[in-house]
């Protein structure tokens, strides 16, 4: 039987594409993989469910506790755009899946074109340099941050200390168009008020005393990169300002010279601080503030990811070069603890009980992780907000405040992880906007 015209024309264009990109029939079958998707996912798609072929699942992903694209297209007659862990012909893959709707003359839906693109920055399975996780909480953040990435938006990094912020920085900028150029860190508590313009801007020779030679400041070794700026809260407000100059001008001069250098950086901020409460309190700035949070993103703790513990150890071990494993009481002892430290209190667990392992794994006793409850744990399970009794609706609207603040920007999954319909979190949240004093300050 003939294929109709619109699906040989839909073909056609399909393989003209440069990426990986097949079509699907509103009943979820593959009709056509063009030529980029099979070098890269290989044969065997076509006739089969998409589902199948990428999830191994027998029904809709989105009956698995996934966004479904095709879901969300059908319902929206919109462009639907979700991070999926995807099997591979390498393996599980982080895959950003683009699904847009094909219309009929008479606005049926005749298929849809999903364009799939693997993620080299991160990895649901160990990969040496790659940041890893699988988890749901881990995966919001990391399409954040592939949504960020090619646009030269400033991007502000949240979280604890220990959470892998400078890793998310330099993914978000092996993802962008600056890519081939260079990334540069600066660790902004590290800096002295009297070196803060020389280590910056950098200064001729003869500038100041023991300048003998001209120097290149950090901002002019990020041209054509990314300047990321780690735990940007602790500058002091006298350097706020003429970071403030710099980011608002976008050239600077080297101390002791007076022509202009023009500043060409991507920019990505990150602290463990809150910022707004620092503005609030006077010691940062305002406009700095809003120069440097354009595109904020929380990275979650270690305790909002405890799935991912399992493959953090295993990708851990191997950095370290490690051949062991930890037992599976070792792993429900990781699962348990706190993790005050995340990411990193992590690695140094493993590092001291494998010197401390004379087997082939590591086992509870050689772990040595002191017996602490989570609610001790700064940020923790615990009730964070003392010992006072407050009336329901004030715990009601100073927890959604605390939710908002660590899904930013996505109703859908934050509504997702309380239990609730979108159409409840958003009455929800508009009868606390209502409230008043102590309401949600991003509810619109």
């Amino acid at each position: 039987m003939a294929s109709p015209p619109w699906l040989t024309q839909l073909a056609v264009q399909l393989e003209q594409g440069e990426e990986p990109a097949i079509l699907l029939s509103p009943e979820y079958e593959v009709l056509v993989a063009n030529t980029a998707y099979l070098r890269a996912f290989g044969p065997g798609a076509e006739g089969r469910r998409c589902f199948e072929v990428s999830h191994r699942y027998t029904s809709p992903c989105d009956q698995h506790g996934e966004s479904c694209p095709l879901a969300i297209a059908r319902s929206t007659r919109q462009r639907a755009r979700v991070l999926h862990v995807h099997h591979t012909p390498r393996g599980l893959e982080h895959v950003d899946v683009s699904l847009r709707p094909i219309l009929s003359p008479d606005g049926g839906v005749l298929a849809y074109v999903e364009t799939l693109k693997p993620v080299n920055t991160a990895s649901p399975q160990v990969l040496a340099g790659a940041q890893v996780g699988r988890s749901r909480t881990f995966n919001h953040v990391l399409e954040l941050a592939l949504r960020a990435a090619p646009a030269p938006i400033p991007v502000l990094l949240l979280g604890e200390s220990g959470t892998g912020k400078e890793r998310m920085a330099r993914g978000i900028h092996d993802a962008s168009d600056r890519a081939d150029g260079p990334f540069v860190a600066i660790a902004c508590s590290g800096l002295s008020e009297a070196l803060f313009e020389s280590e910056l801007f950098g200064h001729e020779r003869g500038s100041f005393t023991g300048a003998h030679s001209r120097r290149i400041g950090l901002v002019e070794a990020a041209a054509g990169g990314t300047l990321f700026l780690d735990e940007i809260g602790d500058v002091p407000p006298r350097l706020q300002v003429k970071l403030l100059r710099l980011l608002e001008a976008r050239s600077f001069r080297r101390v002791g010279a007076t022509a202009l250098i023009d500043a060409d950086f991507r920019l990505i901020c990150a602290t463990w601080r809150d910022l707004e409460e620092m503005v609030d309190q006077g010691s940062f700035r305002r406009d700095l503030y809003y120069r440097i949070a354009a595109f904020p993103i929380r990275l979650p703790s270690l305790r909002e990811r405890v799935e991912d513990i399992p493959l953090l150890v295993d990708a851990i071990l191997d950095e370290l070069g490690v051949e062991l494993e930890v037992s599976p009481a070792g792993l429900q002892r990781l699962a348990e603890h706190p993790w005050p430290g995340n990411i990193r209190e992590l690695r140094h667990a493993l590092q001291r009980a494998a010197l401390l392992s004379d087997g082939d794994r590591i086992e509870v006793e050689q772990l040595l992780l002191p017996e602490r409850s989570v609610s001790g744990a700064r940020g923790g399970g615990g009730w964070p907000w003392g010992d006072a009794i407050l009336p329901l609706e004030e715990v009601e609207r100073r927890y959604l405040r605390w939710c908002l603040q660590r899904v930013p920007g996505d109703r859908r999954a934050l509504a997702e992880r309380l239990g609730v319909s979108e159409r409840t979190l958003f009455r929800r949240l508009a009868r606390l906007k209502e409230g008043g004093v102590g309401a949600p300050r991003d509810v619109d």
